[in-house]
């Protein structure tokens, strides 16, 4: 079975159809960048895969999971799926340590003691083992952005998924966010990434989706979609820098 398998999903917001008839699969240890303009579907499409969003027709299994709004079931996809958003979503009053131990204590039932060196062996992961006391408050958006990611690294997820996870930060500290994502890829975690860094996306992502009005209009091996797209939508994307 691949890691994600999406069949035919269609998502309305109101009579305005967002997602018309996506499907993907996408085998375990791939990195799948997403691509297109504003507007095309392709953050909907993500928190499809998680759960955020219902959708109106289609399946999506994910690491085994089928994903439906039934809260039991998505609380055991969610055990298994990582998300990370452009915002970091840390808690303010808890320190560095206790926003990543948090979860596996609450979901997984991860003994104390265990939760704290799951905890300090995901932050050596991304680089800030010295940050465990510190609060997010004292830390820059690219340091607070992979804390976010050493959270998610903490549930052991089969997929992770990442939602323009750097287009808040500045291009130095969206380099050593995309350092972290790189590392993990090569380590094999599943990723789906919605991404404007098409550099990364180029050379980091095994296949690129490109995404234009609610459909996948074009797919393939990265460098090749990159080098040489084939529909005029496509090639305007790239040549406009991507925006």
């Amino acid at each position: 079975m691949p890691a994600v398998l999406i069949e035919d999903i269609h998502k309305r917001f109101g009579s305005l159809e967002v997602l018309k008839g996506v499907s993907l699969s996408v085998e375990a240890g791939q990195v799948v960048a997403i691509i297109g303009r504003s507007g095309s579907g392709k953050s909907t499409l993500l928190r499809c895969i998680n759960g955020l969003e219902s959708f109106h027709a289609g399946k999506i299994e994910v690491a085994g999971h089928l994903t439906t709004q039934d809260p039991k079931k998505l609380r055991e996809l969610r055990k298994d799926v990582g998300i990370v958003f452009q915002s970091y979503n840390l808690f303010p009053h808890l320190t560095v340590g206790q926003n990543i131990m948090l979860s596996p204590r609450i979901t997984k039932d991860v003994p104390q003691a265990e939760a704290l060196a799951l905890a300090k062996e995901v932050l050596a992961q991304v680089g800030l083992s010295e940050k465990f006391d510190s609060y997010p408050d004292n830390l820059s958006g690219g340091q607070q952005q992979r804390v976010a990611i050493a959270r998610s690294l903490a549930m052991k997820p089969k997929v992770m998924l990442f939602d323009e996870v750097t287009s808040a930060l500045d291009p130095e500290l969206t380099g050593e966010v995309l350092l972290v994502m790189e590392k993990l890829a090569k380590g094999g975690m599943t990723m789906l990434l919605v991404t404007h860094e098409m550099n990364f996306a180029r050379t980091v992502a095994n296949t690129t989706v490109f995404m234009h009005q609610g459909k996948i209009w074009e797919q393939g091996p990265s460098k090749e979609l990159f080098a040489n797209p084939q529909t005029p939508e496509l090639k305007a994307f790239v040549s406009a820098g991507a925006h």
